[in-house]
């Protein structure tokens, strides 16, 4: 059996006015369970009553297979499939000549590829599953592209052609001739730790070609790591090692996939800035963020990349980093004239929480301590408000998931007693995906009943699109699918106060915004209170009501302040990066302040690190 669903009934990402010739299904292989079904897509197509092969069983795969050609795109099939393994879509006919690669029939394809500036920091930006890595793959040149003939792939001299009169043809020349050199900081840096069991430092010399290890070491923070082996870093070590491995290299073309998970804002700064200096020297940069801060700050251009994520991906025109950014938010491609969101994302002006009226607090606790072998830790005493959702930001190793611990009641405290009166829910910073067990079960374990059709698929679980994850196995979800149905499963607890830590690790752009918007929606609706900790600056500022800031000496001793108004936290925590944010006039997103800018010079002067109403 085999699932479709079809998102041309939402919206339709083509430009108005062009005949929609162009088919694409694509089959979640994974997804489609035909043993489990009874061939409903097959059984009721209507080109198969008609007498046509339009879907069929493959009697290798045991999945289901459409045939695009003879599909009519009535969308029968997506009604009547209970795994949701399909997306159909109607994409626009000129497209079909821009199609770079496939995978297979029924497969993910990408239309168009981005450009590469020297001397500039090109920007990726997309949803996950939208084609990021075939890009990769195929600017690296270890991917050759197929143009969409998957059964008969073409040969460099076709390929160089269908790139003719285009920037990207010297590069594929060179790829071609094998004269390209690609470095390339991967996405899953724990992978690191399996394929090399030294010490940081005997990686790092390993692969210096530019004798740089000195200078990225420093601004990298990675001074107390050098001589620890690399399977017992921490993952914010390991994403610098990467990051640092990546830059040393002399290559022609540069490639860093999120290079911000796990680390806190200042690392993020540090990263920053060494991928700045290779554009400064006149290297191709690219990078995939999903951190708008961060990748305000160290882009020059955006690519935006949209579509239908596991289906298809399209690259959309180089744009500024600040047009970019704000297309991307509003969904909408003006210079294309087409919309490829059904709705924009909308930022509050307001920076003030003097609209929070409601004091009744849900929980409030006295100084505390914490002492280990190696640190410690102490909090300034506090409360959470009822319907309020209370930010911690701070350095990593100061402390704040300690804290969080204390305060849910998973850790006790040396000095101090928490009121455990109340009931808390706590959502991890890391996530064990080893149970066999589907997304649906676990989910209405914890719900403590069934979830189809009631209040809590509609009010949680919808906004962060679980339903296509109900049939799948933990153990086979991705980081992002993980993170989606652990916030989920907090959320489902019936408490008073939930506390979730780094709820953004591994979502996209798009998710993080509707996380933060249903976390907020949702405490105030219902009475209900939240503590999160994270170092995506933006979705913190989306997010909170009030912050708790934490200084100290990481791995050594931290210290939590009591809680302030966001923008009395957000100036404090801005002046210790010596970082500056303004308003966006269009979008009324924070924006980061180029360093040694105008407005950053003028706001240091001010006092104003956070921006004003």
């Amino acid at each position: 059996m085999i699932c479709i669903k079809v998102a041309w009934k939402r919206y339709n990402p083509i430009t108005p006015g062009i005949a929609m010739t162009h088919r694409v299904a694509v089959l979640d292989k994974e997804a489609c369970q035909t043993k489990k079904c009874g061939l409903e897509c097959i059984k009721y197509c209507p080109m198969n009553k008609s007498g046509a092969d339009c879907i069929i069983l493959n009697d290798e795969t045991a999945k289901a297979q459409i045939d695009e050609n003879i599909c009519n795109g009535c969308g029968i099939c997506v009604k009547v499939c209970p795994f949701d393994a399909i997306t159909i879509v109607n994409l626009a006919e000129e497209l079909k000549s821009d199609k770079i690669h496939q995978y297979g029939v029924n497969g993910f394809r990408l239309y168009r590829i981005p450009s590469l500036k020297k001397g500039q920091v090109m920007g990726l930006l997309g949803r996950n599953g939208i084609g990021k890595s075939t890009v990769v793959g195929i600017l690296s040149g270890s991917l050759r592209p197929n143009l969409g003939r998957y059964e008969s792939p073409p040969e460099w001299a076709e390929i160089l052609k269908n790139f003719q009169g285009t920037e990207l043809k010297v590069h594929f020349e060179k790829i071609a001739n094998k004269d390209l050199k690609a470095s390339i900081k991967p996405q899953q840096v724990y992978n690191l730790a399996k394929a090399f069991d030294g010490t940081a430092r005997e990686l790092l010399e390993r692969y210096d070609e530019r004798n740089k290890i000195p200078e990225l070491v420093n601004e990298l923070g990675l001074q107390n790591a050098l001589d620890t082996r690399l399977p017992e870093l921490s993952g914010g070590e390991l994403q610098r090692i990467a990051v640092a491995v990546a830059a040393s290299k002399e290559s022609d073309f540069y490639f860093f996939d999120e290079p911000s998970s796990y680390n806190d804002v200042f690392q993020r700064m540090g990263v920053a800035r060494v991928i700045q200096n290779l554009a400064k020297i006149g290297k191709s940069v690219m990078v995939v963020e999903h951190d708008l801060t961060l990748l305000d700050y160290l882009s020059d251009f955006i690519e935006i990349v949209y579509g239908e994520p596991a289906a298809y991906g399209i690259v959309a025109n180089m744009l500024s980093t600040k047009v970019g950014i704000n297309v991307f938010l509003d969904g909408y491609l003006p210079n294309e004239n087409v919309r490829f969101r059904d709705a924009a994302f909308r930022f509050d002006a307001s920076t003030s929480t003097d609209e929070f009226v409601v004091t009744e607090n849900i929980i409030q606790y006295p100084p505390l301590a914490k002492k280990f072998p190696n640190f410690s830790l102490t909090v300034d005493a506090g409360r959470v408000r009822k319907s309020e959702v209370l930010g911690i930001v701070g350095a990593n190793a100061l402390g704040k998931t300690t804290m969080m611990k204390m305060i849910s009641g998973v850790e006790k405290p040396d000095t101090g007693e928490i009121d455990a009166r109340i009931k808390i829910a706590y959502k991890p910073q890391y996530l064990s995906n080893e149970y066999e067990v589907e997304v649906m079960a676990l989910l209405e374990k914890v719900n403590g009943g069934p979830l189809e059709g009631t209040s809590e698929e509609e009010i949680i679980l919808n906004p962060m699109k679980i339903r296509k994850l109900y049939n799948k196995s933990v153990k086979n979800l991705s980081g992002g699918e993980l993170q989606k149905v652990a916030i989920a499963a907090c959320l489902l607890q019936k408490v008073d106060l939930y506390a979730l830590d780094e709820p953004s690790a591994f979502l996209d752009v798009e998710d993080r915004i509707a996380m933060a918007k249903l976390i907020q929606r949702f405490v105030r609706s219902y009475g209900r209170s939240a503590i999160i900790i994270d170092h995506d600056i933006q979705l913190m500022d989306l997010i909170s009501d009030s912050l708790v800031i934490f200084h100290g000496n990481p791995g050594r001793e931290g210290h939590a302040s009591a809680p302030m108004s966001k923008a009395d936290g957000m100036n404090q925590f801005l002046r210790s990066l010596d970082i500056t944010y303004r308003r966006d006039e269009v979008s009324m997103r924070p924006r980061v302040n180029k360093s040694e800018s105008r407005l950053d010079r003028e706001q240091k002067q001010s006092g104003h690190f956070y921006y004003r109403n």
